[in-house]
């Protein structure tokens, strides 16, 4: 059984018509003798949508009985008996109601596609997943039901509904999609002009996203390579040289002039992995294109140019933009470049070949024929000299007659090992005076440059020849190995770097001393960058650096606009300096990471801060107003004249006042406390205090004392504390424990010594709360299940515990064996020295003896 197909209406915005073009092709189908049937459709009241149902069979719906309501949801069991050739199903984002088969309706579409069913759905682009927060910043209206963009883009067909937001705003003045008394605050909210504008572009745009993914299938089935210029596609070759930004700008500007043009950088590395653009310049390239709105791409190849060219086949491309050539005529003369392979190649692709300042200035060939060190190439030049003349003398002493191939052999294998030790140069110096050698000693006629045999001539020449071409290649080869060498060392270097920095919290210390590790310096500083040549203000050094006086021994390199990296030491070699440019680019990875975490920091305590003022102000509109509200009635009943009170009345009014005015000061003391918690002025000054008294003083405050049942195994503990925070901290307990106990049930107040701490535990047999939420309680301004019984504006648990952290205490919550919470409060004790009796063993010896 093949699977179903699935048809999608995808609508810019709600009211469009999505649901109207779905049931409109429905009747086309069943005009045409399909079998369709309604599934499910929302019709919203709408009296046109409602007569597209006209001659359509509706299939019965599934009810839902949620929270006392009845709900209707896609009955997939009903479609699977009746299976049809095409089901209609309406808002492809909705979540089913709890009982329904699936959670989600596209997961009930699913079913029915798996089943073989076509199935026709809609959905409006606000509840794609991957828009949901584009859509939430445009309206401000986050959507709760959304759909995977996969679901979507998995569909057969997607046929956009859309609709100029002039026309749509007039439907819904026309009363067309929501009831009158909606339509004004509709249009005045969602349905701004600038809202639905913003909505069809991100339509249109997805649209085509979807489209362009269909014709690169469509290309790939057919093994089309030619390019179809649908959308302006710029790819800019990049080489890594200064210019770079010339060819990226234009090729922006050039994306820019159509509609969803798309800008692709490409950096080709060759197959050896060996590549001379310095790190610095592709970070900058790369902070650039995605400035530009681009993105970056780095493929390998073996030919720069056929590489470029088959990137921009990939991507479709309609145009390739590379510079002018840096090089010289005469380095023209010797091959091809990277320009001229592209434009040869490019067949339907347009190539725009940008000039800028370095065009045909020269550059430096791509083989560096620079020495291999001060040693190797003294002992080079001293084989091509001594060597060459050495070995001329052993051959004339100890030849006895032998061929000249033999000879051409011998000098050809001297000047490879030549060209292996010193490099190129003296390889050449060593082939040239090893043929005047050949052609003086060794070939008739002896002692002359003439040469008498034209087969000794042709071999002289060929030897020259060969000399040349294998010292180049031993000599390419040595510095690629070198160059091979020096990029794993570099690697490996920066890897290193990378695991020291992930394990370490402050990683500016940690690149600073590898630094100095790795180029054997006298100190590395990050220090500030000055107009002048001499560095500025040291933000962090490590050994030492003579920053005050212009050193040429400093390597300098520049880490941001503001900072830059200093070595104390001569760092010469320019592998090395590119070294230097990596650590400096860490660096300034490191300072922008730590900028942006002293920011996301900053923004965390500005938010905590909004969230306190907003609690704060939600709670003061409410709860302080509550016991001035009653405070006030009291009063204007007691001073009125219209009304006689008898004695009762006026005592039962004045007892409602002063507990309202008592209520009042204490939620106005633990406002002050929270305040003085936060900005950290409270201190604390802890006194050896006895647990029976700070528990009969705390009984004296609490709104009902004859609830609460104290238990003190030793009447004579103490604990270190402070007498009026200790007492704060009690009563706010036995309040909150008080409000929450069901009926008149009594709260348990118990204090006993444990280890090298009081423990003191208010003990309820409330609600309880759950060990996921016991750490949100304690916060300012919550009351547990945002519940609005109780007078308090939730600062009663969060008072306690800052006021118990600040006698060096504890305060957690745990669970009541047999239902309810109990509030632990922990406080030190006196270790008293050997010798000293603490108070409560005199008096239990006391006791004893009497």
């Amino acid at each position: 059984m093949s699977r179903g197909r699935l048809r999608i209406f995808l609508g810019s915005a709600p009211g469009v018509g999505k649901t109207v073009k779905m049931l409109q092709e429905a009747q086309r189908r069943r005009a045409r003798g399909t079998d369709v049937v309604v599934g499910l459709v929302e019709t919203h009241d709408r009296a046109y949508t409602a007569a597209q149902l006209d001659g359509l069979e509706v299939l019965p719906r599934r009810e839902v009985v949620r929270d006392g309501a009845t709900l209707h949801e896609l009955d997939v069991d009903a479609v699977l008996r009746r299976r049809p050739e095409v089901v209609l199903v309406d808002e492809l984002a909705h979540s089913n109601a709890g009982g329904a088969g699936h959670e989600r309706r596209f997961e009930d579409i699913e079913q029915l596609l798996d089943a073989g069913i076509d199935v026709i759905s809609t959905v409006n682009v606000q509840h794609l997943e991957s828009l949901n927060d584009a859509v939430f910043q445009i309206t401000g209206i986050r959507q709760q039901e959304t759909v995977p963009d996969a679901v979507v883009r998995a569909a057969d067909q997607i046929e956009l509904v859309d609709m100029t937001p002039e026309a749509l705003r007039r439907r819904l003045a026309h009363g067309n999609v929501y009831a009158a008394d909606r339509v004004d605050a509709a249009l005045a909210n969602y349905f701004r002009a600038g809202n639905l504008s913003a909505l069809r572009e991100l339509a249109l745009l997805w649209t085509a996203d979807r489209v362009d993914e269909a014709l690169a299938r469509y290309r790939d089935d057919h093994d089309i390579d030619s390019t179809w210029p649908v959308r302006e596609r710029v790819v800019v070759a990049l080489t890594g040289g200064p210019e770079q930004e010339t060819l990226l700008r234009r090729g922006a500007r050039i994306a820019s002039r159509g509609a969803g043009g798309e800008l692709y950088a490409v950096q080709v590395v060759p197959d050896t992995g060996l590549r001379d653009v310095p790190p610095e310049s592709a970070t900058a390239a790369r902070q650039l294109v995605a400035e530009l709105g681009g993105t970056m791409h780095t493929v390998t190849g073996s030919d720069v140019g056929e590489a470029i060219l088959e990137f921009a086949r990939g991507v479709n491309a309609s145009q390739i933009i590379v510079g002018a050539s840096r090089r010289s005529r005469w380095q023209r003369l010797l091959g091809r470049g990277v320009g001229d392979t592209v434009v040869d190649g490019s067949g339907d692709i347009d190539v725009l070949m940008v000039s800028h300042e370095l065009a045909h200035a020269g550059r430096s060939p791509a083989v560096d024929w620079d020495g291999l060190g001060l040693r190797r190439e003294v002992a080079g030049w001293l084989l091509a000299t001594v060597g060459v003349a050495l070995l001329t003398w052993i051959i004339d002493v100890t030849s006895q007659g032998q061929a000249l191939p033999l000879d051409v052999l011998i000098y050809l294998a001297f000047t490879v090992i030549t060209a292996i030790v010193g490099g190129l140069w003296p390889a050449l110096t060593s082939a040239v005076l090893a043929s005047l050698a050949l052609n003086w000693y060794f070939t008739p006629p002896e002692g002359t440059l003439t040469i008498s045999q034209p087969q000794n001539a042709f071999a002289l020449l060929v030897f020259v020849v060969v000399a040349v071409a294998v010292a180049s290649v031993v000599h390419l080869t040595a510095r690629r190995t070198a160059r091979a060498i020096a990029a794993e060392r570099d690697s490996r270097l920066l890897a290193e770097l990378t695991h020291s920095l992930l394990a370490v919290k402050d990683q500016l210390p940690v690149l600073l001393d590898q630094a100095r590790d790795i180029f054997d310096a006298d100190g590395a500083a990050l220090v500030r960058t000055t107009t002048t040549g001499v560095p500025g203000q040291p933000v962090m050094i490590s050994g030492e650096v003579p920053l005050q006086e212009l050193d040429a021994r400093l390597t300098r390199a520049p880490v941001d606009d503001e900072h830059q990296l200093v070595i104390a030491g001569d760092v010469a070699d320019a592998g090395q300096r590119r070294l230097v440019e990596a650590y400096a680019s860490v660096a300034a990875a490191i300072l922008h990471r730590n900028e942006l975490a002293k920011q996301a920091a900053a923004a965390a305590g500005l938010a905590k801060d909004n969230r306190s003022r907003a609690a704060l102000l939600a709670a003061v509109s409410h709860d302080l107003r509550t016991p001035l509200a009653a405070i006030k009635a009291g009063v204007s009943s007691l001073r009125s004249t219209d009304i006689q009170l008898t004695a009762a009345d006026q005592r039962e009014l004045l007892e409602t006042v002063e507990e309202s005015t008592d209520r009042l000061d204490g939620l106005i003391e633990n406002l002050l406390d929270m305040s003085r918690i936060q900005s950290g002025s409270i201190t604390a000054r802890t006194d050896e205090l006895q647990v029976g008294d700070l528990v009969s003083a705390t009984l004296h405050t609490v709104s009902e004392p004859h609830r609460v049942r104290s238990w003190l195994p030793d009447p004579h503990l103490t604990c270190l504390a402070d007498a009026g925070l200790a007492e704060r901290v009690l009563a706010n307990l036995l309040e909150n424990a008080l409000r929450y106990s069901p009926g008149r049930q009594e709260v348990v107040l118990s204090a006993e010594r444990l280890g090298k701490a009081v423990e003191v535990r208010v003990i309820d047999r409330g609600p309880g709360v759950p060990a996921s939420e016991r750490t949100g309680i304690f916060a300012p301004f919550q009351r547990y299940g945002d519940s609005p019984r109780g007078n308090g504006v939730g600062l009663g648990l969060a008072v306690a515990k800052g006021l118990t952290e600040a006698m060096d205490g504890t305060l957690d919550a745990e669970d009541t064996p047999g239902g309810g919470l109990t509030m632990c409060v922990r406080l030190p004790v006196v270790d008293h020295k050997p010798g000293v009796a603490h108070p409560a063993e005199s008096a239990q010896r006391e006791g004893a003896s009497s």
